[in-house]
Parts: structure tokens; sequence; C-alpha cells
């Protein structure tokens, strides 16, 4: 058994799909969470930028000596393999176990990713795909304003709004005939109901907030790493910017309140190594 915490960092507040699913799946296991809500969205930014904005997050999370780190985040997982390289602690990302379930998932051999503009440049997804699978056929769309909608709280899926710009992304996937759909950011499954709507239920979508924590929970119990089944685990929610509308979207994507715990935290107090 091993006490210490799961780090999990994210752009801003769609990490939550993650951490909820460890709330779920690891009950007993303790929790740090770095939403860096003052920069988000990283998608948009260069790969130089992402890069320096991931060591931040990890060196941040490692100062509370985390037995295992996940990088809640397509963008992160896609573009920054430098920073990724240098973890000490066991490291997750989203891309391989997301990519694994897809092609467990599909039928026809047409899979879609639905991703941030750096994870869809990077190739991350088609390159993990193919050396699964090289048959299969991967075609990827763009959808930065995906996050804006989830940050902003825009996701019902009566939302016209949220609606016709999912419409709009998805139309390249629809008419590709895939039959699974990934979606490459932990911000799109909280627009699961309304690309669900749009793409039909004959279109399974992969969840890579889950996927990624179930391979957290592979290896930390590989390495007997996982806590005693009767032990009650903690959380611990730290964000870069407390915008004002934080407290309604956090209990929204994460189906409780968390306003009183959120901490402030200033990257600029301390040194990269």
């Amino acid at each position: 058994m091993d006490k210490r915490p799961i780090g999990v960092f994210d752009s801003g507040l769609g990490g939550l799909s993650a951490v909820k699913a460890i709330l779920k799946y690891l009950p007993n296991e303790d929790i740090i969470y770095f939403g860096d809500t003052g920069r988000v969205p990283y998608g948009t930014r260069s790969e130089k930028t992402i890069e320096l904005y991931a060591r931040e997050d990890i060196a941040f999370l490692e100062k509370f000596d985390c037995k295992l780190i996940m990088a809640a985040c397509g963008t992160v997982s896609s573009v920054a393999k430098n920073a990724i390289s240098k973890v000490k602690e066991p490291f997750v990302e989203v891309v391989t176990p997301a990519s694994k379930a897809a092609v467990k998932a599909t039928r026809n051999k047409r899979i879609g990713i639905m991703g941030t503009s750096a994870t869809i440049n990077s190739g991350s997804y088609i390159k993990a795909i193919e050396k699964l699978d090289p048959d299969i056929e991967v075609s990827g769309v763009s959808c930065p304003m995906l996050v804006s909608l989830v940050e902003n709280n825009w996701i019902d899926d009566d939302d016209k709004i949220a609606v016709e710009i999912v419409k709009r992304y998805v139309a390249p996937l629809i008419k590709n005939d895939v039959d699974t759909i990934i979606l490459g950011c932990t911000h799109f499954p909280h627009l699961a109901p309304v690309i669900s709507k749009v793409v039909g239920d004959g279109v399974r979508l992969i969840d890579t907030g889950y996927e990624a924590v179930m391979e957290a929970k592979a290896i930390l119990a590989d390495q007997d790493m996982l806590n005693a089944s009767d032990r009650q685990g903690t959380a611990g929610y730290y964000i870069s910017d407390k915008t004002q509308n934080f407290s309604h979207i956090a209990k929204t994507l994460l189906g409780m309140d968390i306003s009183d715990q959120a901490n402030f935290v200033d990257l600029n107090s301390f040194e990269l190594d």
C-alpha cells in the first residue's frame, strides 16, 4: 500500500472528468488536481509553450510527492514529449489507453478523432492506432471551440449553439462513416450528450479520462501501490486563476461543490530545475 496521492493536471477544468472517474473507480486513493485555468486553452499554443506549461504543471504536482502523475490533457499527451520523458514517477497520458480502447471498440475499422488543433496536428492518435492495427482508417478533426464551450458550461444537449458547433465539427467524421470517435481532449467527454445526439447511438464515444484512469489503476495494482479497500481517499484542488464562474462550472463537471476546496497557485512562485 502506498498512501501518496495521485497527481492529475489539465489545461483547465476539463480534466475533472478524470478526477470523477478516479473518485468512482479508485475511491481509496488521494488526489491532487491542478487545473491551469489561467492559461486555458493549451491546444492553440505553440509546441514550445505547451512544453513549458507541462513542465511547470508537473513540477507543481511533484511537490506533493505523488506516486503517479496523470496528464489529463490530450494536448500535453500529444505534444509535450520532452516534459513527459523526464517525469520520475509512473506517468499516464491519455493517447495510448484511448487508442487501445478505440481499436477494440471499432467494428468497421473507421475511427474518428476529435481534438484540439495541437493534438490533431501532432498526429499522435493516428500514429498510436497505426501501431496497433495498420488496417484501421483514422480521420481527425480539430475542434478548438469545444474547450471554450465546456469552460463556459455550454454543455447541455438542448443548447442550440453547442449542437450547431458540434454538427460543424463532426460532419467530416460522419461523412467518413466512422463508428468510433475518440474524444481526444478531457474537456470533450463533458459534451458527450451533445456529440452523441449529433452522431447517433451507433457511434461509440471513447472517454480519454476514463481510459487513462483504468490504465493508472492497472499500473498501481501491478506495482502493489493501491491503498487498502477500507480507506477513504481525499482530494485537493488547485487552479491558476479562480474565474468568476469557476464554482458553478466545477460543480456541473464534477457533480459536487468544490468552491471552498479550490486553492490558488502562482506558477511564478517556484523555479523549474
